[in-house]
């Protein structure tokens, strides 16, 4: 346990608060310990990678570490594994296709660590967390007891699960259980971008992560460099209806239609419209090459941070009458 420690290299924004109370967790037993003696509330600290912080953490701050990945069941053509919350997302993508484990391989290079997998259902280029999930295991905070839930339990939507909303602050990931190819891979690369960066023939897990990661590294800017949290925004979904008196204005409005009557509109296509590609306010801002990505080019705080996303939500509203939400968790 330490006090007042800073917390800026353990948020990809790199922002400089403090948690008053900071415990690194490495194993389940230590964080059922934890949980029983433990009488306030607490704040749970994984990658950083999708928190935007803006302001200290009063309450104990839990930091999971808890690392391990084990074989559950395996076939001929499919295998079953159980990942622990502490282990890295991307090193865990690319430790399947060293093995070649399939149908992850189009979530290379997000960062993050496994227990924040599930809460957002992550997702890129066609592919999303739920595609492979089996179910995952979760630690009452209050009571300490374990609970499993399955996929559809978990109620996974675009970027969103009950971890987000019924069950928010209610649990603690611990382990994810996926289910992924071992022979006969079904290979996603009808996604846009990605087709067009990789041709279909001798197709293989490496070639496609390999394509994905340079397509990411292409548009969004390296967090050990510029403090950022990836995308900020989800893409909107709007009402068919909406979308086509919106396109009566814009005439190339890009857009993907979800179902008969709803439409999905790139968010970063919308930011660039009302002008703020590239903005900046001191040492916060809007990334000049992918208008998704805010961005800490060194010493902003949470603070700065917000007040341009804000700024955007409000522009955008004014602009296509519709309601940004964000993918990062403000605290």
């Amino acid at each position: 346990m330490e006090f007042n420690k800073s917390l800026k290299h353990y948020n990809t924004f790199n922002v400089n608060y403090l948690a008053h109370k900071y415990i690194p967790i490495n194993s389940l037993s230590e964080l059922k310990k934890l949980i029983n003696n433990l009488t306030d509330k607490i704040f749970i600290l994984g990658g950083g990678s999708n928190i935007l912080l803006t302001k200290n953490i009063k309450i104990p701050c839990i930091h999971i570490k808890i690392k391990g990945i084990k074989i559950i069941k395996e076939k001929l053509d499919s295998i079953i594994i159980e990942v622990n919350s502490g282990e890295n997302w991307h090193n865990f993508v690319m430790w399947c296709i060293s093995n070649n484990f399939g149908g992850i391989e189009n979530l290379a290079l997000i960062p993050g660590k496994i227990g924040g997998a599930p809460i957002q259902n992550i997702g890129a280029y066609g592919v999303e967390l739920k595609d492979v999930f089996i179910k995952c295991k979760g630690i009452n905070k209050i009571t300490g007891k374990i609970k499993e839930f399955d996929s559809d339990e978990c109620n996974f939507k675009y970027r969103d699960s009950i971890f987000k909303n019924e069950l928010k602050n209610q649990y603690i990931i611990t382990s994810i259980f996926l289910k992924l190819t071992k022979n006969n891979h079904k290979f996603n690369i009808d996604y846009g971008v990605l087709k067009n960066k990789i041709k279909s023939d001798k197709l293989n897990l490496k070639k496609i992560a390999n394509a994905v990661i340079k397509i990411r590294q292409s548009k969004l800017p390296d967090q050990k460099k510029i403090g950022n949290a990836g995308s900020f925004f989800k893409n909107p979904i709007v009402s068919k209806k909406h979308f086509e008196n919106l396109s009566k204005k814009f005439k190339n409005i890009p857009s993907y239609f979800v179902n008969e009557k709803l439409v999905k509109i790139p968010a970063a296509w919308m930011i660039e419209q009302i002008g703020l590609k590239g903005y900046k306010e001191k040492d916060a801002g809007i990334h000049k090459n992918q208008p998704l990505v805010l961005v800490n080019y060194g010493n902003a705080n949470g603070k700065d941070i917000l007040k341009i996303a804000k700024k955007v939500r409000t522009k955008i509203k004014e602009e296509f009458k519709i309601e940004l939400e964000t993918e990062v968790t403000i605290y």
